[in-house]
């Protein structure tokens, strides 16, 4: 049965799943490079991991392009402080898919995508136009020259200064017209609007705001800002999820520890590592294959 709390977000379909998301995705990254690549000059694919394992990666792009492994987050919550921990361990899942795994022992140097990490705020909460996290700042003991460095530009698209206006912002006219379409549905809600969304979606099309991709998914645009909008909970959701799901491994790797040593029934088992009887049956069962 299909999860919806890990349905997609509409950032997610507009820059990696949508039929445009190729020439969308290389206008945000002409734009963060000051670039003016054409879809002619570039090769662009996504690279996704098995979400049914990484429920907590659902809402993040990830693309390849010329050799480059981009990587993209919507926030539109607080800034959670550990990204550059978050894509650390995302950045090694891929890797882990991308790089096959005998390449990993050979004696020449295995060339690897350069990766590049971004998070696009979209709340309500104050926040710097531009900040940069690095994984250095949560080390316990500071280093002059940290061994392992991993940095996430982090830009406010919700609310640039005036003064200041976002150069990305104005450099990509879909992330432009995005904002102000998830701005819109914000209005809506303040005002507590019976449709909010819906009435966003046809303003949007009347002002010509993502008009045409509007026009195409304005059904389906509604369904995945209802499932996504409240980026808050979801956010809780995955902690605890993450956290049952760490917990049950735990008590598998316990069970099959009980299972091996010979001495326990499989009831005993179940109840000393907090397992069913049926699934201390099916890593018997497993150990046999």
């Amino acid at each position: 049965m299909e999860n919806k709390k890990y349905r997609d977000s509409v950032f997610v379909d507009l820059f990696m799943k949508d039929i445009h998301a190729k020439e969308n995705f290389l206008s945000l990254y002409n734009a963060l490079h000051d670039s003016d690549l054409k879809l002619s000059d570039v090769s662009i694919e996504s690279e996704i991991i098995d979400q049914t394992l990484y429920h907590s990666y659902y809402n993040d792009v990830s693309m390849m392009i010329n050799g480059k492994l981009i990587v993209l987050v919507e926030h539109q919550s607080t800034i959670n402080e550990n990204m550059p921990l978050r894509f650390l361990d995302y950045v090694v899942r891929l890797y882990e898919r991308i790089v096959p795994q005998d390449d990993r022992y050979k004696t020449n140097l295995v060339h690897i995508p350069t990766p590049e990490f971004y998070v696009f705020y979209n709340g309500t909460k104050p926040y710097p136009d531009i900040k940069t996290l690095r994984l250095s700042d949560a080390f316990i003991k500071e280093q002059a020259k940290p061994q392992l460095e991993l940095t996430v530009d982090v830009y406010n698209i919700a609310d640039p200064h005036p003064d200041k206006p976002l150069t990305v912002l104005n450099k990509c006219d879909i992330l432009k017209e995005y904002c102000e379409f998830v701005k819109q549905v914000r209005i809506n809600k303040n005002k507590k609007s019976a449709n909010p969304i819906t009435e966003a979606i046809s303003y949007c099309i009347k002002n010509n705001i993502l008009a045409e991709y509007l026009k195409r998914k304005s059904t389906e645009v509604d369904n995945l800002l209802v499932a996504n909008y409240d980026y808050e909970t979801d956010i809780r959701v995955h902690a605890e999820e993450a956290y049952a799901e760490g917990k049950l491994e735990g008590n598998k790797e316990t069970a099959l520890r009980m299972l091996e040593g010979g001495r326990l029934t499989v009831e005993e088992i179940a109840k000393y590592a907090g397992l069913t009887i049926e699934e201390v049956t099916e890593l018997q069962k497993a150990m046999l294959v």
